[in-house]
């Protein structure tokens, strides 16, 4: 039997990086709540005591992105443990999108007078050039690989263990890294667990891993079958403390986390970052349909994993390619899987947020802890849609 091994990591919501990618993604749910047309592409940066939001914004309605800020700040549990929700300094830099972008990318019917009567889905051009991926396998309920969904499950929990006070004396920012052992491509054992987790400088450190590894790593090993054996490695804060933390310990970004939001590595990745981007946005959106159809043929019984690319024109409707990779464990051909999946999915990016509603408040939930495999949301990317 061949073995091989294979890492993905995740991180908390309390983490710099994801700090920046929630606050963007409420900010794009705010605007799109208030006018569904609402074209956003917005970052935010956090550091040491300071929130920036800049970007480019095309709206009818007026969100406090401010308040909207320290409100997912405090959400968070940042009251004063390196970066606090009031008295940190929120600046915003907003300006309206390009018209030469908006030129190419709206559809409307108009009036003989000029008035916009209905917008034209159909036509609606893609928001920005790129290619993205979509992918699904066997190795979890989720259709997802198995790595990045127990590193999500981990960090998930280390906030649970936190809020809830299971587990005293944490704080918002930690990591989990997790290394799975193949025997024949299929997951055999754990390999390795590993986890950092911000803690107070008053904490008992060897009282503290004992716990996050009862409490933490136990339970989400367990959920999906799995267990520490004799040979699983476990390690816990590495460096031997975290206490600075979070955007005092770390300057945090917008889109810097893709890997963690897809797939863990495991499959490939187009590049474009989802968070504060309306879905008009073919990175966000697209994405979002190219794993909607690698899970649908996977769940359909026509392979057991797919791997799908799409790629996108600025101002044009149509994909300029598809491209599908079985691995060899399709039950027909590509071509022939291409073929299908034209029948069964409309991917002109108006026609992909129109069949999955994608302009509505949808988008700070998935901003921490994956866009994908979310058994505990209900995202409409991750409904099946059966194929013939």
């Amino acid at each position: 039997m061949e073995k091989r091994l294979f890492t993905s990591e995740s991180v908390t919501e309390g983490h710099p990086d994801k700090m920046a990618d929630q606050i963007s993604d409420a900010i794009v749910d705010a605007l799109l709540e208030k006018d569904e047309r609402s074209r956003v592409a917005v970052e935010t940066l956090l550091t040491n005591g300071v929130c920036l939001i800049a970007g480019e914004v095309t709206t009818n309605a007026y969100v406090d992105m401010a308040k909207i800020a320290r409100g997912v700040i405090e959400d968070i549990g940042y009251d004063g443990c390196g970066f606090h929700h009031e008295v940190s300094g929120v600046m915003t830099s907003i300006k309206e999108q390009s018209s030469d972008i908006a030129l190419g990318v709206d559809s409307f019917k108009k009036s003989e007078g000029g008035k916009i009567v209905k917008e034209d889905l159909e036509h609606l051009g893609a928001g920005d050039q790129g290619l993205m991926f979509g992918y699904a396998c066997k190795e979890t309920p989720e259709l997802m690989p198995l790595p990045i969904v127990l590193a999500h499950r981990l960090c998930q929990r280390l906030a649970e263990v936190r809020k809830k006070k299971i587990i005293k004396g944490l704080r918002p920012d930690g990591k989990s890294q997790v290394t799975v052992e193949y025997g024949d491509g299929v997951p055999s054992r754990i390999d390795t667990v590993l986890i950092a987790a911000q803690h107070d400088p008053d904490v008992k450190i060897p009282t503290m891993k004992k716990e996050i590894e009862k409490d933490v790593i136990v339970p989400v090993l367990k959920e999906y079958g799995y267990k520490i054996d004799s040979k699983t490695k476990i390690y816990i804060n590495t460096t031997g403390k975290f206490v600075i933390g979070g955007p005092e310990g770390d300057t945090g970004l917008t889109g810097r986390k893709i890997i963690v939001d897809t797939y863990g590595g495991y499959a490939r990745h187009g590049g474009g970052a989802f968070s504060g981007k309306d879905p008009s946005k073919v990175d966000r959106s697209g994405s979002y349909v190219a794993r909607w159809m690698a899970k649908s043929i996977v769940a359909s019984g026509l392979a057991d994993k797919c791997e799908i690319q799409l790629a996108y024109a600025i101002g044009r409707p149509e994909p300029l390619s598809i491209y599908v990779d079985t691995y060899g464990s399709g039950k027909y051909s590509e071509e022939e899987i291409v073929e299908k999946v034209k029948k069964s999915f409309d991917l002109r990016p108006g026609m992909i947020i129109k069949e999955l509603g994608l302009r509505r408040p949808l988008y700070r939930q998935c901003a921490a802890y994956g866009h994908f495999g979310r058994a505990d949301l209900n995202l409409p990317w991750e409904k099946v849609r059966k194929i013939k």
